[in-house]
């Protein structure tokens, strides 16, 4: 346990009489993409905003870096950088100046906070166009923008939410880029959710299934559709869920 930089057990969450999390356990290494996957509702957000620290769960475990993301709340968030799927940006500033306010509101230092805006706007790969206002970027730049909001910190531990989501096939490719690229640069360890499973495949070293609050199975895209005997992921989530319901 202590290896892991996530651990998870037995974490259920109730919103009054809806179960959205029903028990479920799993672990993240690090330096690893870890996916969860599943259709909308299944409990995707729930799991990761229980770890950021944004909600509390009804019961069981959940330790980051050891610590635990109840007892410890503001010690864990030092560590996390949370990209949700509904954030926005602030379109009467430049996308420069959106990560000008974010990295003051994390760094003390002027050389720190240079650093990251610095960092950030190489990461978005914007080029000249960081420099004009938000609401004149499409979807996908504004995308990207977030998810180099979140990144630009550094963070030992990004969470990101549906991370393409609503984007265009060719927006959703290149922030998969980025996403890819930033891991493999800074050997950070990354926990996203998602729906795509063609997204899931291209990007993690493991995936959990999940449906309705449980955890149908975790292994390495390759792992699962060999035991699944499918050609993809999608396949494979499918007969999980078939075979569960045996």
């Amino acid at each position: 346990m202590n290896a892991d930089i996530v651990y998870v057990k037995d974490l259920k969450k109730k919103y009054g009489n809806i179960e959205a999390l029903r028990g479920i356990s799993f672990n993240v290494r690090k330096g690893e993409i870890f996916g969860i996957v599943g259709p909308n509702g299944a409990g995707k957000t729930t799991t990761l905003r229980i770890i950021a620290t944004l909600i509390k769960p009804t019961s069981g475990t959940v330790k980051v870096f050891g610590l635990d993301v109840v007892k410890h709340r503001s010690k864990v968030r030092k560590f996390i950088g949370y990209l949700p799927e509904d954030a926005g940006v602030y379109d009467r500033l430049t996308g420069w100046e959106n990560l000008l306010f974010f990295a003051k509101l994390y760094f003390k230092d002027p050389k720190e906070v240079e650093r990251a805006v610095e960092y950030g706007a190489k990461i978005a790969g914007l080029g000249d166009r960081i420099h004009d206002r938000t609401e004149t970027y499409s979807k996908g730049m504004k995308r990207r923008l977030l998810l180099a909001k979140t990144l630009m910190l550094k963070p030992k531990l990004a969470l990101l939410d549906e991370p393409t989501s609503g984007l265009d096939v060719f927006a959703a490719v290149e922030v998969r880029r980025l996403i890819k690229e930033y891991a493999k640069e800074l050997n950070t360890t990354i926990i996203l959710s998602s729906h795509n499973m063609l997204e899931v495949e291209y990007l993690c070293n493991r995936v959990a299934l999940i449906n309705n609050g449980i955890i149908v199975d975790i292994g390495s895209p390759k792992e699962l559709k060999e035991k699944y005997n499918a050609s993809n992921l999608e396949e494979a989530f499918v007969n999980a869920i078939r075979g569960s319901r045996k």
